[in-house]
């Protein structure tokens, strides 16, 4: 993550009084299984209107669409298969904290038009790549509250995520930041 992303949740945890790092394992195979199940998925769901409009899908969402649509079966299985089992892995840290705090973003927001940003020296599409911390998160199914921390040029947004059926305390969490000025979305410009 870029350093933005590292202060943002840094300054969260300072501001709620967090010391205990906890680390969320297998958080990329878990997004790579997700994007496996999401692209057959998506694919199934759009297979027709993919056969008799082609032209209405974005080129680059036409092509995820198609490629999920030839994936095997037997490779969508296995990410299922994952997928319960790192669910497992992840509630079994709700068993000793309340909520986690982590980047929603691995950088500030991007500009409008940009589609590429540089992270650990790689240059990577932003379409693709924005959603690496959030991802791991949705593939179980987690409630999250996403707050803007305030940094220049441009806000970072951190996720607060809790365990399932637990939105009331995500939110609480998002509130009493909100109450500290920990995190805030800054004013349109020229108001």
């Amino acid at each position: 993550m870029f350093p933005e992303a590292s202060e943002a949740v840094s300054r969260l945890a300072k501001a709620l009084g967090i010391t205990r790092v906890v680390e969320i394992p297998e958080a990329a195979r878990a997004r790579a299984a997700a994007y496996v199940i999401t692209t057959s998925e998506g694919a199934s769901l759009h297979l027709d209107r993919l056969r008799q409009r082609p032209d209405d899908f974005d080129p680059a969402v036409r092509d995820r669409l198609l490629a999920g649509a030839m994936l095997p079966a037997p490779l969508v299985e296995r990410a299922q298969k994952f997928r319960r089992w790192y669910r497992t892995q992840v509630l079994e840290l709700f068993k000793s904290v309340d909520v986690m705090i982590a980047p929603a973003t691995p950088c500030v927001a991007p500009k409008l038009g940009q589609t590429t940003f540089v992270l650990d020296g790689v240059e990577l599409p932003v379409r693709a790549n924005i959603g690496i911390h959030t991802q791991p998160i949705s593939f179980v199914g987690l409630p999250v509250v996403a707050v803007p921390v305030p940094l220049e040029p441009m806000p970072i947004g951190v996720q607060i995520i809790a365990a399932p059926w637990r939105e009331d305390i995500a939110l609480r969490v998002a509130y009493a930041l909100e109450r500290a000025g920990a995190v805030c979305a800054p004013p349109p410009r020229g108001l």
